[in-house]
């Protein structure tokens, strides 16, 4: 395998594991109820990753991110948190902008002297 190639393959690894822990730490953080049980879980999980830190062939460690990628859809979250006002959230568009052609008029039964 040519150096290049090598390197493109290293660093897209390195990047799928990367968003697979932030994914599996977001995840970790709808199961506990309590912070202080989050970091206890955080932990453990950052330990799981650092075990295999310095594996350096590719072979291995597109097996071991494969493994990991099944481990976390089997157990993730059946109803993860979602911030109120992110889409999917129960603020979310609560109030949404009136159709078009429809006037709003803000004076509050104020007239205009015409």
């Amino acid at each position: 395998m040519s150096g290049a190639s090598y390197l493109t393959r290293r660093a897209a690894q390195k990047q799928r594991v990367r968003l697979l822990y932030r994914r599996a730490l977001k995840d970790t953080l709808n199961w506990a109820v309590h912070r202080h049980l989050f970091y206890n879980d955080a932990d453990e999980l950052r330990k799981k990753f650092d075990a295999n830190k310095h594996v350096e062939d590719l072979e291995t460690i597109d097996r071991l991110t494969d493994a990991a990628e099944a481990t976390y859809n089997k157990f993730r979250h059946p109803d993860p948190y979602i911030v109120p006002w992110a889409p999917g959230g129960s603020k979310f568009c609560r109030n949404p902008e009136p159709p078009a052609g429809i006037e709003i008029v803000y004076n509050y039964g104020r007239e205009d002297n015409d």
